[in-house]
């Protein structure tokens, strides 16, 4: 599905390929970010928590590196048809990708909270939700670095696992909480933890819906949501 379609300037490429590499480094950060942060609140490592919050900065400056090059590119190239999608697309992936950061950044302050309260047994469902999302991650990268919509579209429908995680997980607090009250406080701050990485799936949902359109010039209009938390006190 890749596309290496050449320019007839050649730092056309050039541009395009720094671009890229911009938003897979930011990418990349964010990946090492969500682990970390989860990792933290698992071992309980408070500094390990607070570097987290403090590497933030470093994806809200490539955030502003791949926004000033796409408005370069945009300005000096002209660009039409699909190199415009994509470059427009880099734009709003980066931003995707900044708010990913803090939400990582969210998970590693409640994990600083966390660690001063007893542990509690549902966190044990926590790793396993930040794997699915980092690989989603990683892959909708890949298919956007590749031009690869059919990537991209399988990304997006993987979605329905990290909702499955949340789902579950949210059953386990709430029937946690009921049965040790004491521990409501810090049963919340992990419910947050969850609903934080549970957006972080529908952000990366969200950049594999435009890689597929930068590609192929078509929206996906069949995005599911699984997410029945709201619903399930009625069903209890």
């Amino acid at each position: 599905m890749a596309d290496n379609t050449a320019h007839t300037v050649k730092s056309f490429d050039e541009d395009i390929a720094q671009l890229r590499t911009i938003i897979s480094r930011m990418g990349g950060l964010c990946e090492v970010q969500i682990g970390a942060a989860v990792d933290a609140l698992v071992t309980r490592n408070v500094d390990a928590a607070r570097q987290v919050v403090e590497d933030d900065k470093r994806i809200d400056a490539l955030e502003a590196e791949a926004e000033a090059l796409a408005v370069r590119i945009i300005a000096l190239r002209a660009p039409l048809a699909g190199d415009l999608r994509e470059i427009v697309a880099a734009m709003k992936i980066a931003g995707v990708l900044e708010r990913i950061g803090d939400y990582a950044k969210n998970i590693a302050k409640r994990a600083s909270v966390l660690a001063q309260a007893p542990p509690i047994e549902p966190v044990i469902i926590v790793p396993e939700m930040a794997r699915a999302v980092i690989a989603m991650i990683k892959d909708v990268l890949d298919a956007f670095v590749d031009r690869d919509a059919v990537l991209a579209r399988a990304v997006t429908e993987r979605d329905r696992r990290v909702d499955d995680f949340y789902n579950s997980l949210f059953r386990s607090l709430l029937t946690f909480m009921m049965e040790n009250p004491q521990y409501i406080t810090p049963s919340t701050h992990l419910l947050f933890v969850a609903k934080n990485l549970e957006r972080i799936g529908d952000h990366a949902t969200s950049v594999g819906e435009m890689v597929h359109f930068a590609v192929t010039g078509d929206h996906i209009v069949d995005r599911p949501k699984t997410d029945d938390t709201s619903t399930f006190s009625n069903r209890t």
